[in-house]
């Protein structure tokens, strides 16, 4: 898969300008400091496929300080694409990829990658704030709104905190 890693992490549509591919991805989501993020594809039992993501926040003297594994089925990445070829769910290639794919096609078509870029939204967000400015392009129009409740005022002039 490491071939065409660069490719799928193209198509992931991540904000991240200066990064690296090689066989994964590596990334300073934030310009001053010294915390990486690296992006692997997590295998599964059967040989040369891959069911998820592992992001991995990587300090250069410390190492590997968290690490979270984000399946491609809790994040709907397939699902059309399997709902469509009536793939059922004990399938072996049920929400995932791997490298045998049709010729001229990349290994993830039909991949829906919306859920799993809000989720390493989500995960950067925590370690990284302000690394993820601006949506990625096409994403604004499928989010909807939502509006915080207003805090409760004090009776009275009374401070709270």
């Amino acid at each position: 898969m490491s071939l065409q890693a660069a490719e799928f992490f193209a198509e992931l549509r991540l904000p991240f300008h200066d990064n690296t591919v090689v066989g994964n991805y590596l990334v300073a989501p934030t310009p001053d400091t010294h915390l990486r993020l690296r992006i692997d594809f997590t295998p599964t039992i059967y040989a040369d496929t891959y069911g998820g993501l592992r992001l991995a926040v990587v300090h250069p003297d410390r190492g590997e300080i968290d690490a979270v594994t984000l399946s491609l089925l809790d994040h709907g990445t397939f699902h059309h694409r399997d709902v469509a070829s009536n793939r059922p769910l004990n399938n072996s290639n049920h929400g995932t990829f791997s490298k045998y794919h049709r010729p001229g096609q990349p290994p993830w078509e039909g991949a829906e990658f919306t859920g799993l870029r809000d989720a390493i939204e989500q995960y950067t967000a925590v370690w990284f704030p302000g690394a993820w400015a601006a949506p990625a392009p096409g994403r604004a129009a499928n989010r909807s709104t939502h509006t915080a409740p207003a805090p409760p005022t004090a009776p009275g002039g009374a401070r709270t905190r």
